[in-house]
């Protein structure tokens, strides 16, 4: 018999004695787990370095500029506006710099939007900086995605078939089989334009869009190089025109599961960025002074966990890979 989830997510009052009591949420528990310590393995073995990170900043990654998907979770810290951080990603450029090797994380995400079976207001992250441009990156995330399909595969392949979760698919991963690689403009044509969406200057790629693309090309598909005007300013330029971004989402299970990116080199690059993307610059002063201090090329990932554990147990609401469930707006306890 299946093990299913108890939706503790849609009646938060004494749900915490359900997940004490459904076999589920102890499966996701253990799948937790294993993600966390294959990752501290993986880069272990590279040579990475973790750091303990601050989860407040008063320079948030995905400000609300012109491309932003993002709204930013802002606190009072004792008389002091800031904000809850929406990824570590500048706190690992700044770590690549201080280690001068790769760093990463595992760690909570908050972002202010409502919670839906895709997203989460509160996730974890898994996030890594190289030393090193976007093809690096890109090799470096199927490198870690095949580890982490190995290692569960070897420690926890009945907790997954007992929750409904389908081995072919992470022995299909572990495999080494390439991933598709495509730019966004290739996509667009792929697509006929069906799930892209044009913002007036700018193009984005919807939930559909993704989904066509998949049944299209297959699983585990590259979408690199997409507008600039469409993700965060840190993503370096892709062209010399400053119109794409040298960036990369894996679309996997769901859609997108991974967003990654080379980062811009020079405090001059990122002042361009910032103009186009109509960012006030006064927050990322210390970003730009990081630069001219010890300009560094870098790349960075984040993986989101709660999606990639969807993926792992074939199942279709978010919500439900969360032992406690949290939503904005609301009160829950513990």
């Amino acid at each position: 018999m299946t093990t299913v989830p108890s939706q503790v997510w849609k009646n938060t009052e004494g749900y915490y004695l359900e997940v004490l009591r459904n076999p589920w949420y102890r499966a996701v528990a253990r799948l937790q787990n294993s993600v966390s310590e294959l990752t501290v393995d993986f880069w272990r073995a590279r040579g990475g370095q973790t750091l303990h990170l601050p989860v407040t900043t008063g320079s948030i990654s995905s400000p609300m500029g012109r491309g932003s998907d993002s709204l930013p979770v802002q606190v009072d810290l004792m008389g002091a506006p800031t904000f809850l951080a929406d990824s570590m990603q500048f706190m690992l450029e700044f770590g690549c710099r201080l280690t001068g090797t790769d760093t990463y994380y595992v760690m909570p995400s908050f972002r202010g939007e409502d919670a839906d079976a895709t997203h989460l207001c509160q996730f974890f992250h898994s996030e890594a900086e190289i030393v090193g441009g976007l093809d690096e990156m890109m090799a470096t995330v199927e490198e870690y995605l095949r580890h982490l399909a190995k290692g569960l595969l070897e420690r926890e392949a009945d907790v997954i078939a007992a929750c409904g979760g389908k081995v072919e698919k992470l022995e299909r991963l572990a495999s080494g089989r390439p991933f598709k690689r495509i730019t966004f403009d290739e996509a667009d044509a792929v697509l006929g334009g069906t799930g892209i969406e044009d913002q007036g200057g700018w193009r984005t790629l919807t939930r559909d869009g993704e989904r066509l693309l998949m049944d299209k090309l297959g699983e585990f598909v590259w979408v690199t190089h997409w507008d600039h005007l469409a993700v965060p300013f840190y993503q370096a330029f892709g062209d010399s025109e400053g119109r794409t971004a040298l960036n990369a989402d894996l679309l996997f299970g769901m859609g997108e599961v991974v967003g990654a990116g080379e980062r811009h080199v020079t405090a001059e690059q990122v002042k361009q960025a910032l103009e186009l993307h109509e960012v006030a610059p006064e927050a990322y002063a210390w970003y730009l002074e990081m630069r001219d201090f010890q300009p560094v090329r870098t790349s960075g990932f984040g993986l989101g966990i709660e999606r990639f554990l969807m993926w792992v147990l074939d199942h279709g609401d978010i919500r439900d890979m969360q032992l406690l469930p949290r939503r904005n707006g609301h009160t829950i306890v513990p």
